[in-house]
């Protein structure tokens, strides 16, 4: 009896080589009827983790193995995509509790928690499929993930700062699609990864104070003898501007930020923090602060109003100047 139900190596490698799933036409075809699978699961050494579907430990399934059962279930083209293949990409730690499972746009499959199925259209995205659990390409699933501002500030940011992919190969898929939302937004985001910008955050500050505000050009991310890195450096005037877009810190991060600060001030320089909400909510106001020193070390220049600067913003300058 026991002879008759002991799966065979082959279906042993075959179930490891898909994280400990496989399907009932699988184990058929390899030795195992559905009688066999049955019996090995009512003993408790096998699981069963969806129609037709086995997890062949007595464990709980990990979630790649629910990746590949949504795979195994979908059926041949299908691949994993969106924030799961995010994850499968290593552009976020957390695994997802909902696996978006892409499939081909002539087949309809309902939802079935942990899985969520979408019909893809050929020609859309890169039909290669890389890894052995197949997923999206990183630059299609950055894309995909762009479906605002915020998320597209994080998605771009996280694969190039993981060096995952590059601004030049995001751009050149963004440039293949027919159809992209936020295309003009998605593309001037990956200009401003190419400048050496390495979070959302610094983006923003970019955009929304230097930028809009006619601020002189500052060097990213410059690293210093006596510190770690700055992320903004006005090297001509003696200022530089660091962003936190953490929550909070904890001591060590608040010492070494109390440190790199000292540094700074022993070599003359001023530092200026803003966290999130200071570049996101208020862009002006910081704009003004950092015109305001910038000014009193000697920049020549004066700032210029942005579309939601209140009235007497490029008076700053002027009185400051004058």
């Amino acid at each position: 009896m026991k002879d008759r139900i002991d799966p065979s190596p082959q279906l042993r490698q075959l179930a490891a080589a898909q994280d400990g799933v496989i399907t009932l036409g699988q184990a058929a075809e390899l030795g195992l009827g559905r009688h066999s699978v049955a019996r090995l699961v009512d003993l408790g050494v096998w699981r069963r983790i969806g129609p037709s579907l086995a997890f062949v430990h007595d464990l709980d399934p990990p979630w790649t193995a629910w990746a590949w059962a949504g795979i195994l279930y979908a059926g041949r083209g299908a691949r994993v995509g969106g924030a799961a293949a995010a994850h499968l990409h290593d552009l976020t730690d957390d695994p997802p509790t909902e696996i978006m499972i892409l499939i081909p746009h002539g087949r309809r499959l309902r939802d079935r928690p942990p899985w969520a199925f979408c019909r893809e259209r050929d020609g859309v995205r890169s039909a290669r499929s890389p890894g052995l659990l197949p997923r999206t390409t990183v630059e299609d699933t950055v894309l995909d993930l762009c479906t605002d501002e915020r998320a597209a500030l994080h998605w771009i940011t996280a694969a190039v700062q993981r060096h995952r992919t590059s601004a030049t190969r995001l751009r050149e898929a963004l440039l293949r699609r027919s159809r992209m939302p936020l295309r003009a937004l998605v593309s001037e985001l990956l200009t401003d990864a190419r400048s050496g910008t390495e979070s959302p955050l610094e983006v923003r500050y970019l955009r929304d104070v230097e930028r809009a505000h006619g601020l002189p050009r500052g060097r990213r991310q410059v690293r210093r003898a006596r510190s770690a890195r700055n992320d903004v450096g006005y090297e001509e005037f003696g200022l530089i501007v660091e962003l936190d877009g953490h929550l909070g810190h904890d001591g060590q991060d608040r010492f070494r930020d109390f440190r790199r600060d000292n540094a700074a001030l022993i070599d003359g320089r001023v530092t200026l923090r803003y966290g999130w909400t200071d570049v996101s909510q208020e862009p002006c106001a910081v704009a003004a602060q950092v015109v305001e020193v910038l000014i009193r070390r000697g920049w020549p220049a004066l700032p210029t109003r942005c579309p939601v600067c209140p009235p007497d913003f490029a008076q700053i300058g002027e009185i400051l100047a004058g």
